[in-house]
């Protein structure tokens, strides 16, 4: 017999037996929502849109945070050590994830949000992470269980990363692109698997955990079908845009758009000299319309980029992070954020 079903009884005994329900308040307490830790605050929206009310969320990464430059603390061991469910996005984006995980000696499920996707390649900068020694940072086995896996990093290290030092925040990405969200469909799987493990983990509360991921998901599949119809408009020659890092490859693939990026994949590598000249021969080369900030990147490459080359900075977009509060404060509201952003910037007139 199930919590919600001891309780039912319980509280119909005692009613029978000439209680109140006013008396039995203290007595017929809810139970507790389920603890759910993620790893940065797009994850966060989408668990608390699908959990609502029965859920309670902690987010590692928080609003404007950067996931790629980010230093577990004690704290945050603590938190996954008292998590019912983590949720992580994988394709190696947390460099830092196993290690906290090991140190936290959580053992429940881990949800990995982008398990059935189809991946994108990343070709471009693979340096940022060649010379910090993290044989196996990445997220990406499957962990749809309890936790009974075999780590195959060095373990010695578990203390050094959850207590902020230089090994918690230096990663490798690899030849995948792990920024998925940034396509709506992908977006769709996301909210599936969150779903299907709000459910296992929680089944007392599973038709409301599906209503809700329903909803969800029939809101991304209306904004990627207006998305899609939007980005169609843009001129083909305006359709090449720069960003800080590189980040927009799936939307790129998914909207018709051409991607250049300064830094690659990794907000902590810095472009050469060189590497710079290169970018901007070729903005200058090109038929590039925009330059485009975001809002957990330096400005500053994006800024010397536009005093070279002339081209204009249209605007900020949200790539790795939410906003604390506004437009940019929901997954859904990112998205439609940037792509009225964009359109702005490349449909206006020179």
């Amino acid at each position: 017999m199930s919590r919600q079903s001891i309780s039912s009884a319980l509280l119909k005994g005692l009613i029978a037996g000439g209680l109140s329900v006013a008396a039995l308040s203290p007595i017929y307490a809810q139970a507790d929502p389920l603890k759910v830790v993620t790893s940065f605050s797009i994850l966060d929206d989408m668990v608390e849109t699908i959990g609502a009310d029965h859920v309670s969320v902690t987010s590692l990464v928080g609003p404007d945070g950067d996931v790629h430059a980010f230093s577990p603390k004690p704290s945050d061991a603590q938190s996954l050590a008292d998590a019912d469910l983590i949720v992580v996005n994988g394709l190696q984006l947390e460099g830092w994830i196993d290690r906290l995980i090991d140190a936290s000696e959580y053992d429940g499920d881990i949800v990995v949000a982008s398990d059935g996707i189809k991946t994108r390649p990343f070709e471009g900068h693979h340096d940022e992470g060649d010379d910090h020694g993290h044989g196996h940072d990445d997220h990406d086995h499957d962990h749809d269980h309890d936790h009974d896996h075999d780590h195959d990093h060095d373990h010695d290290d578990h203390d050094h990363a959850a207590n902020g030092g230089a090994e918690g925040h230096h990663h490798h990405h690899g030849d995948v692109d792990p920024h998925a969200w940034q396509d709506l469909e992908n977006g769709e799987q996301y909210a599936r698997n969150i779903r299907d493990a709000l459910v296992k983990a929680d089944p007392d509360h599973a038709d409301d955990y599906r209503a809700n991921a329903k909803q969800y998901i029939e809101k991304m599949e209306a904004l990627d079908t207006e998305a899609k119809q939007r980005m169609a408009q843009i001129p083909q020659e305006n359709r090449l845009i720069i960003t800080s890092h590189d980040a927009f490859g799936y939307f790129a693939d998914a909207y018709g758009l051409e991607l250049l990026s300064p830094v690659g994949i990794n907000t902590l590598a810095e472009p050469s000299a060189s590497d710079m000249a290169q970018l901007t021969q070729q903005i200058e080369s090109s038929h590039a319309k925009a330059l485009f900030l975001e809002n957990m990147s330096n400005p500053a490459l994006i800024n010397q980029l536009h005093e070279e080359t002339g081209v204009a900075i249209g605007g900020t977009l949200y790539a790795d992070a939410l906003t604390p509060d506004g437009e940019g404060s929901t997954y859904l509201g990112m998205f439609r954020h940037n792509v009225d952003t964009l359109i702005e910037a490349l449909t206006a007139d020179d």
